[in-house]
């Protein structure tokens, strides 16, 4: 089986795109990939779907318990 992506010759990645949501930071599995751009990558999720514990995820809950707080 072969990417479509590859044979087309469209930039892309085969790594999977794991955004942060403090900021917009990203990060990508890819060992290669130095391109971060959303279109690039087939699959993006959010960082607390691999991480409970990610710092960022743990200051966005924080922030939404405050805001229900209030």
């Amino acid at each position: 089986m072969e990417c479509a992506f590859c044979t087309s010759g469209i930039d892309h990645c085969h790594g999977t795109l794991v955004v942060h949501p403090d900021g917009g930071f990203a990060e990508c599995t890819g060992e290669s990939c130095t391109n971060l751009d959303r279109v690039r990558h087939a699959l993006i999720i959010d960082c607390h779907t691999l991480d409970a514990a990610c710092t960022c995820t743990l200051a966005v809950e924080v922030e939404a318990e405050l805001r229900q707080a209030s």
